[in-house]
């Protein structure tokens, strides 16, 4: 059952709901902003500067939230989001390894 705040434990991770979630390119472009920063790195949302509504950007976060994807924290007016590499890593083993070389293949052509 998922917390409080809608993350799942690690053991309700469903690959289908992860890669549905990863299908849109801006929340695979905030999951490959956050695979390319410090493991434990917390931004805001608002920092992915994202052309999208402040409306459309939470439903893009809470559908990384609820997928799994990302751990959210309340900072005052703000959320800050991390990615759940560790658990991501326990469930889906090689996961975030092909997403980076994804990542890399579309940054460096």
């Amino acid at each position: 059952m998922p917390d409080e705040e809608g993350h799942p434990a690690v053991d309700e991770l469903d690959l289908r709901t992860v890669m549905g979630a990863l299908a849109d390119p801006l929340r695979y472009g905030v999951v490959a902003a956050l695979l390319r920063e410090a493991d434990g790195t917390a931004r805001t949302c608002a920092s992915f500067d994202l052309p999208v509504s402040k409306s459309t950007l939470t439903h893009h976060f809470r559908v990384l939230r609820e997928a799994g994807l990302i751990r959210q924290v309340d900072r005052g007016n703000s959320r800050a989001a991390t990615l759940r590499r560790a658990d991501l890593d326990t469930r889906f083993p090689g996961l975030l390894g092909l997403l980076r070389a994804e990542g890399r293949s579309v940054d460096h052509p």
